[in-house]
């Protein structure tokens, strides 16, 4: 293991050579490095990350889902749904982040990590509980933070706010009873205070709690 970290322009570079075609775009942006690939390439790639000496990628640290239809609203075009996956080298003390899209915005697909690293296993489970992200491939693909008679992926922009269904326990069946939603959808903003001398923030030199520096 080396203490020292490659420069973060060392590793765009290296990615870049290492996955060639594969590598959609390798881009820099605040000393962090992302790789976007094709959901064709997904696995490919992966395994090249693992497994290229200048890589060794052997830890998933991460991996989520993100809804990317809000984007549209500012003209942006392209795919809804992507995977993002953060990846360590334990050996050469580097990190990456590598972006895959769903070529399906109605039914988002993109193979399983499991067969590369096996502790992809829950975070693909909660991608797809909350954004309906499939991973093919997985073997035990089934809802992990919300219960079973959950209606809808809880993450999605579209999803409304109140829910879709709420839920109650039922004495005279006695049993767990879904029922439409009863309140009233609606955004709450909450109103923010702001106090003249709250906590000091106008006595110029001196420390919030009214200490002197």
């Amino acid at each position: 293991m080396t203490d020292v970290a490659i420069r973060p322009e060392e590793l765009r570079d290296t990615v870049a050579r290492v996955l060639g075609a594969k590598a959609r775009e390798v881009t820099l942006v605040l000393d962090e490095v992302t790789a976007v690939v094709g959901a064709p390439d997904y696995l490919a790639a992966m395994r090249l990350l693992r497994d290229a000496p200048e890589c060794k990628f052997d830890q998933l640290i991460d991996l989520c889902a993100v809804d990317y239809s809000s984007w549209r609203d500012l003209g942006a075009e392209g795919p809804r749904f992507a995977v993002v996956v953060h990846l360590l080298s334990v050996a050469l003390n580097q990190r990456l982040r590598v972006r895959v899209f769903c070529p399906d915005d109605d039914f988002p697909v993109v193979p399983s990590l499991c067969p590369i690293w096996s502790g992809a296993n829950w975070f693909e489970r909660e991608a797809f509980d909350l954004y309906g992200v499939v991973f093919d491939g997985h073997e035990d693909l089934r809802r992990i933070l919300t219960d079973y008679g959950f209606i809808g992926h809880p993450f999605r922009k579209d999803f409304p706010l109140s829910g879709e269904v709420e839920m109650r326990y039922d004495e005279t069946q006695r049993r767990v009873v879904y029922e439409p939603v009863t309140i009233e959808p609606r955004e709450v903003t909450p109103r923010i205070i702001r106090e003249e001398h709250y906590a000091g923030l106008d006595r110029g030199d001196q420390w919030l709690g009214g200490v002197n520096r």
